[in-house]
């Protein structure tokens, strides 16, 4: 008997200038600049909120705004501007996030994911950009064998046949790239940061709690080394000793990025594979009980706490990536390049997760330049790429990978995509310094 697939609902079609795919903070970002100057853009996200790592994989935080100091007094120095701090605002108005925590040597905002989701639905709505929810993405269509002219995705009224003027994979994991057959990469030569399930803690006595820790997130060695001792005895699991503990724009709350999801086997766990998300997910709460079972136990003010959230997916540091026109490299990090096609700038550390013990390298006092080029693949037609997924260097990618710079690559994406639409011209052919001219005159402040 032949076995035939087969999908009878009817097929939906619709056209736009601008698709996007992926509603995280470079997804918003994005949607919001292109749609804001004139053009029909949809956005396609397969959660029934916006927010990607931020709120699904509950990160709780906006990484990347301020410079880092080697001063321990020193006051927040912020250097990103633009789409990241018009929505850092939107929040404030809301009541959804904190002022700025210090998290070792620089400082960083805490959100609340409730106000997140709502503070993009307005922007979205204001905007006018038609968002689908609960919508995946199945293929890509191609024309002429590289040009992409959209996507087929699934819901459940059925497939939904949508075609696009240009398409920007803010998928987070370069999706689009991968499905249209473009040349992607995986982390260093296939190994990526292992993911962490993040969790928020209610019922914790702040007051207690802050007078233990002191005002930096990043716990001490006392904790970490009470950590190892009873991870070494067998008394708890406890694989990752060097844990960041948050307060939140909520009371008696922390978020809690503490857990290390390593594979049964010692490999840092890939999301792209369905058996390793799979594992990371289920090891994920696992992890979670037994620290919130040595919070409590252990860490002043936490007597009475208990878990009352955690992702609802592991959250994802690295996965797959376009190879770009650029690639943003590990010594630019270091070296503090700039870029004359600079669309966006980062003062965020390269911050390593793999191992016990998370690997900081800082930038004092100062910031690097992201190309614009990073976001354009070397091959393909009608494509930009916009978050996480740009085209970087492991290390690199480390630091470039948080929500601010990600809310200033959607912003400058986004202003591209309006170039290519309105100008006829190609996304290689976008001159990356007219974007960041762009860009200030939005406010973003780059040089």
């Amino acid at each position: 008997m032949t076995i035939q697939a087969s999908d009878m609902r009817p097929t939906t079609r619709l056209d736009c200038d601008v698709l996007v795919v992926g509603a995280g903070a470079a997804g918003v970002a994005a949607a919001t600049t292109a749609a804001r100057q004139g053009l029909d853009v949809v956005v396609v996200e397969r959660y029934g909120f916006c927010g990607g790592g931020a709120v699904a994989g509950l990160s709780g935080t906006v990484c990347g705004l301020y410079e880092a100091s080697e001063n321990p007094q020193s006051s927040p120095k912020q250097v990103v501007f633009g789409f990241a701090d018009e929505f850092v605002h939107l929040l404030e108005r809301k009541g959804g996030v904190t002022g700025p925590v210090r998290y070792g040597k620089t400082f960083t905002r805490v959100h609340e994911p409730l106000v997140w989701r709502e503070a993009a639905d307005f922007i979205l709505s204001e905007a006018g950009v038609r968002v689908l929810l609960h919508t995946y993405v199945t293929e890509v269509l191609a024309e002429g064998g590289e040009r992409i002219a959209g996507v087929v995705a699934s819901s459940k009224q059925g497939r939904i046949d949508i075609r696009a003027t240009l398409t920007i994979d803010a998928s987070g994991d370069a999706d689009l790239a991968a499905m249209a057959g473009l040349p992607t990469f995986i982390g260093d030569r296939g190994k990526v940061q292992n993911p962490t399930m993040i969790f928020r803690l209610l019922g914790v006595h702040v007051p207690r709690f802050q007078a233990a820790r002191g005002p930096d997130s990043i716990m001490g060695e006392e904790t970490s080394k009470t950590i190892q001792r009873l991870h070494a005895c067998g008394a708890y699991h406890l694989p990752r000793a060097k844990i960041f503990l948050f307060e939140t724009p909520r009371p008696n709350e922390l978020l809690c990025n503490a857990t290390r999801v390593i594979g049964r086997d010692g490999r840092e766990l890939n999301p792209l594979q369905v058996a390793d998300i799979t594992e990371a997910e289920i090891e994920g709460r696992k992890q979670v009980r037994e620290y919130e079972r040595f919070l409590r136990e252990h860490v002043a003010g936490c007597e009475n706490a208990y878990v009352n959230d955690t992702g609802v997916q592991v959250g994802v540091r690295q996965t797959r990536q376009v190879d770009g026109v650029k690639v943003l490299c590990n010594a630019d990090i270091v070296n503090k390049a700039r870029f004359a096609s600079g669309v966006a700038r980062s003062p965020w550390p390269i911050e390593l997760h793999s191992g016990e013990k998370p690997k900081l390298v800082w930038l004092f006092d100062d910031y690097y330049e992201v190309p614009y080029e990073c976001f354009v693949p070397k091959r393909g037609e009608s494509l930009l790429m916009a978050g996480r997924c740009l085209s970087a260097e492991h290390e690199a990618m480390a630091s470039a990978r948080v929500t601010a710079q990600c809310f200033s690559y959607g912003h400058a994406i986004g202003h591209a995509a309006v170039l290519s639409i309105k100008n006829g011209i190609a996304p290689r052919g976008i001159v990356g310094a007219d974007v960041r001219q762009l860009l200030n005159r939005d406010g973003a402040r780059l040089s």
